[in-house]
């Protein structure tokens, strides 16, 4: 019994990563500060093809793992971006950041 579920279980994780095959990781700068900062930051790329987001408020770097056939990098940049949030390569929105919580609006370099 004991076998027969452990061979499901693989069988089913194969088939859960089996959409997934144009999978690629790419990790990058996004400035923030907080809490709320990490959910709109991950949020913003709550999209078809993006599997997965994490940012880390520290470091501020993010790591995606995304459909490389579906999005661009410079696409999760943008998506981003559009939620207030600058990256290395994309500026937010004058507008979009100023509607920032205060304790979101980070410290902003010149681009």
């Amino acid at each position: 019994m004991l076998r027969i579920l452990l061979t499901t279980l693989i069988l089913v994780s194969f088939a859960a990563c089996s959409g997934e095959k144009n999978s690629k990781q790419v990790s990058f700068k996004v400035y923030g500060n907080c809490g709320m900062c990490k959910e709109t930051i991950e949020g913003s790329l709550e999209v078809k093809g993006i599997y997965e987001a994490d940012w880390d408020k520290d470091s501020k770097m993010i790591s995606i793992r995304f459909d490389s056939l579906a999005h661009a990098e410079a696409d999760l940049h943008h998506f981003i971006a559009s939620s207030g949030y600058d990256t290395d390569l994309e500026r937010a929105p004058n507008e979009v950041y100023e509607d920032l919580h205060g304790c979101c609006q980070y410290e902003r370099r010149p681009m």
